[in-house]
Parts: structure tokens; C-alpha cells; sequence
């Protein structure tokens, strides 16, 4: 089990991962476009990154994103979501 701190962690990043794809993952939980389920999910797959540090440095430095990186574990995921 994770601790909170690596969850705050981890859910921040995909939060502003989502974000740089436009996608609001909030608002595709209230518009039934998404499972709420999945966010969690998300995050706990987030915590299998091997660099969280450089996805945060990357995310920083860049305003918009076409896709997630290719090192994303949600990249598939994210990807479905944002058709």
C-alpha cells in the first residue's frame, strides 16, 4: 500500500498530465464519460513510474502535449480518453 504523501504525489502528476492533454478528468466523471473508478486507477499506475521526478520537470517546462510521453504508464489510457 502506498503512503498519502505518494499519492498526493502521484495524483497531482496525473492531474497535470491530464491537464496538458486538455483533458479535465472531473469533468468526464460528471459528464458519465469516464468511470470515477478510473481516476484512482490512474494513480496507482502512476506510482509504478520509474522517473516521477523528470515527469514533473517535463510537465513544468511544457505548456500542451499532442500525447502523453512515451515512458507514460497512462499513456494508452489518457490517449482513449481524450477521442
Amino acid at each position: 500500500m502506498q503512503n498519502a504523501k505518494t499519492l498526493a504525489k502521484h495524483a497531482a502528476l496525473v492531474d497535470s498530465m491530464a491537464d496538458h492533454l486538455g483533458l479535465d478528468l472531473e469533468e468526464q466523471v460528471m459528464r458519465g464519460a469516464m468511470d470515477p473508478g478510473l481516476i484512482p486507477d490512474l494513480v496507482l499506475r502512476c506510482t509504478n513510474c520509474t522517473d516521477p521526478e523528470g515527469c514533473a520537470r517535463l510537465l513544468s517546462a511544457t505548456e500542451r502535449f499532442d500525447e502523453a510521453p512515451s515512458y507514460c504508464v497512462n499513456r494508452d489510457t489518457l490517449a482513449a480518453l481524450a477521442k
